[in-house]
């Protein structure tokens, strides 16, 4: 495992079919999987990452209050970003081939990175990222009109 602190737990009615989406679309790698057992198949643990970096963690619906957006009627609690190096537009492209719900068009924000957000297969929310200019803290307050309080922005 790498050295990451915090990593996003997705859960789905269906983890394996999403899983092979997550690849498909999204371009993610499977890091590590373990099935469940045939008794208990929601009971698996799946891990993505992204061109080597990151974690995601994909399982089923292990607990009445562990559910996917599907089941929730759409609603999600959490949304995972992912940052890309380059190619946002490909990527979003891809993941509209591959049946991904575009819920924002590829577009740039005011702190710098072009972004979009996708909606996958059992409804949760995804957002993509791109750094595309610099842009300092300064400039970013007067885009958004209010102050930033930010320990790492100059």
């Amino acid at each position: 495992m790498d050295d990451t602190t915090f990593a996003a737990s997705v859960h789905y009615e269906d983890p394996k079919a999403a899983l092979a989406w997550l690849v498909e679309a999204f371009g993610f790698e499977i890091t590590m999987a373990i099935d469940g057992p045939a008794e208990s198949p929601e009971m698996c643990h799946y891990e993505l990452a992204f061109e080597g970096k990151g974690r995601v963690m994909v399982g089923g619906q292990w607990k009445s209050t562990i559910r996917s957006p599907r089941g929730l009627g759409g609603a999600n609690t959490q949304t995972v970003h992912v940052q890309l190096a380059a190619g946002l537009d490909a990527h979003c492209e891809r993941a509209r081939a591959a049946g991904a719900s575009i819920d924002q068009e590829p577009s740039e924000q005011f702190y710098g990175d072009r972004t979009y957000r996708a909606v996958d297969i059992e409804g949760h929310m995804w957002t993509f990222g791109q750094h595309v200019r610099e842009v300092s803290r300064a400039e970013a307050e007067a885009a958004l009109g209010q102050p930033i309080t930010a320990t790492t922005w100059a």
